[in-house]
This record gives C-alpha cells, structure tokens and sequence, in this order.
C-alpha cells in the first residue's frame, strides 16, 4: 500500500472549498496511509487531534517553494516512510517534485483546482505551470474547461497523463428533508417558493443579477423570496441594490452560517440559482462549483451561470438551466420558468439527485486518487 505525504497550503481548519476537497479526500485513504504537511492556522491543534492521521504544522500561515519548506517536507517522507507525494493545490508547491523525487518519493500527484486555469494565461505563471506538469506524474482536472485551459500550457507529454479528479458530495448529508422547514420558520419563509443562493457574497458568484431579476421574478410570483447564504465583502452592496430595486422585504441574507447548518439552508429552498460570471479578464473564475452539485444531491434545480467549468457541474436542460451570467433577463426567465412549473422542477431535482449518486459521491473520487497514487 502506497504511503503518501500531502503537501498541501490549504487544509482545515482554516475554511475554503479547497480545504476542504483535500481533507475529504485526505480522510477517506485507507488507515495509516496518510500524512499531512500544512501550513499554521488558528485551531490548528485541536483539528489535527480529530484526525485519523498526523498533521505536521509549518511555523507560518502559507508555503511556498523554497528551501525551508523543501527540507521539512523532506524530513517528513523520509520519517514517515511515506513513497508517494499529493499536491493538495499544484500551483505552487508543485514546484517542489523534482527535488522531492530525489528525495524518494517515486509517485507525485498534483490536484489543480480553478486558480491554475488562471495561471495558464499568464506569460509567467504559464512557465510555472509547464514546470509543475513536467515535474509531477499526473496533474488532475476538474472538468472539460479546465483541462483546456490548462493543457495549452503543458507540455505534450504532461498534458497527455492530466487525469480528472473533481471535489465529491456527500449524498447522506445533502438529502431532501435535511432540516429546511426550520430555516424557512427561522427567516419568516414558510409557505413561500423559495430561491436559494449559497455562496460567498463576491462579485463573480452572481447574488447581484439575482436581486437585479428579482422585481421581474416578482411580478410573475408575487409571494416569492430570494434566501442569499453566506458572508463576504459584497454584502453591504447587495443590500443598497435590493433596497433601490424596491426589493429588499423579499429578499433574506442570512450571513455565514457554521457548515452543519448548510444541508439544511439548500433544503430550504425549491429552485437553487448562482449566475456567476467571469471576471477580469479570465482570471477570475469559477472552477467547477461544487454547490450545484450540493443542491442537486438535495433535489433541487439549478440555474447555473456560463463562467469557467461551472456547466460542468450541471446537465443543462435536464438537472438545470445555464445561462449567461451578466444577462439579468435570462436570470429571470429560468426563474421564474422553474417557480412556476414545479413539475419540471421537480423532475430536474430527481435527476440532479441521481446524477450525483452516479457520478459525483465522494467514494467515487476517493476511488479515482487511489488508482493515480497506487500505480
């Protein structure tokens, strides 16, 4: 059984949805076949001890290439006796395969994730990249867009060993019944159809064309609410919008919620709906986006926006709708398309929830690591 060291800048308890990827995937590798390299975070200690593996902490908050990282990471593969290194982001630590191929590690993994995709635009940070496909045996991929993208920039031979490897969803804790009647009772949402957005409040997610649709979504469904979940520094802007969109009694913002609550925040809603949008110039981007998935696991439609690998995570047509993110009447047209059809809508949720037990489970992902870390 191969023995792997993850040399990774993001891994809990600091939050992200990276994070949060290579834990799942982190937990999930058969007992003792572990270990974990990460930078400090606040509650670091007491997360590590929940583990059923050994985390090594580095002295600051963020890893980069260079020699002090290269040697601890050294000592670790050579101490734990570990035969194989997973890059929980590629870029940059990937940078350090070479070097720690010398070192013994005779299988090296890099996991990409929408940053990446970014960077193959960039004249350097593309070098970079090539460097980092040249350096590891497999770079993995979210879907089809950011394999292209990102293929552009390695060379041949790194681009034909690219292997998918995407975030999973946990089907037993995103479910239909999962807690939403509380949440509706909690913001006053009872018996209303309800919108749901579940996100960071930024720019790029999209919450802005949704309250900008959202006098047309109430002119055909009067009793409507938009439920917008999530913190971030876009938020005090969302507000002022609703309130000159003369919106602002139907639309709810919750703030950031603790993780156990999210289950139960998608349940709350009958359609879930995130434009998000492609921003400067291409660097801003979404990588796959795994709440589509989420809401699907809970039965719910999905309108998704056009930026990036994110109609990758949605059967347009048959598990949702994807329209362009910057089109405000698009926005609401899926809206209200699926608010007042709940026979579609139902029918997109059924085969969402489907779609994911076949193709999207995180023992399905976990499967597809230990084949590229195993070989």
């Amino acid at each position: 059984m191969t023995k792997t060291l993850v040399v990774t800048n993001d891994f809990p308890p600091r939050p992200g949805g990276i994070q949060a990827f290579v834990h799942n995937l982190a937990v999930r590798r058969p007992e003792g076949s572990v270990v974990v390299y990460a930078p400090a975070w606040k509650g670091a200690a007491a997360f590590d001890a929940a583990q059923p593996f050994p985390v090594v902490r580095h002295p600051t908050s963020l890893m980069v290439p260079e020699p002090s990282v290269l040697r601890r990471a050294g000592e670790i593969l050579a101490a734990e006796g570990c035969d194989s290194v997973l890059f929980g982001a590629a870029a940059p630590l990937g940078l350090l395969a070479p070097a720690l191929r010398r070192r013994g590690a005779g299988r090296l993994v890099g996991v990409t994730h929408g940053h990446e995709a970014g960077w193959a635009s960039l004249p350097v940070a593309r070098g970079l990249l090539r460097r980092i496909g040249d350096g590891v045996d497999t770079l993995t991929y979210l879907g089809e867009y950011t394999r292209s993208r990102m293929a552009r920039a390695l060379s041949p031979r790194a681009a034909a060993r690219m292997a998918r490897l995407a975030p999973g969803v946990d089907e037993t804790v995103f479910r239909a019944g999962a807690g939403g009647e509380e949440i509706r009772a909690r913001h006053g949402l009872t018996g209303r159809p309800v919108v749901v957005c579940v996100s960071r409040l930024v720019p790029r997610k999209g919450q802005d064309a949704l309250v900008h649709a959202w006098p047309r979504v109430l002119r055909a469904v009067p009793d409507a609410a938009l439920l917008l979940v999530g913190g971030g520094p876009y938020r005090a802007d969302l507000e002022r919008l609703a309130a000159d969109r003369g919106v602002a009694g139907s639309v709810v913002f919750t703030g950031s919620v603790p993780w156990e609550e999210l289950p139960a925040h998608y349940d709350a809603g009958d359609v879930f709906a995130m434009p998000c949008r492609t921003r400067r110039g291409g660097l801003d981007v979404e990588g796959l986006g795994i709440v589509y998935l989420e809401a699907s696991a809970t039965g719910l439609p999905v309108v998704a926006g056009d930026s990036g690998g994110a109609p990758d995570a949605v059967l347009d047509g048959e598990t949702g709708v994807v329209v362009r993110g910057r089109s405000v009447p698009d926005v609401a047209a899926a809206l209200v398309d699926l608010l007042t059809d709940p026979g579609r809508a139902r029918k997109m949720g059924e085969r969402g929830r489907e779609w994911v037990e076949r193709e999207w489970r995180w023992g399905i992902q976990a499967e597809r690591l230990g084949v590229l870390l195993d070989r």
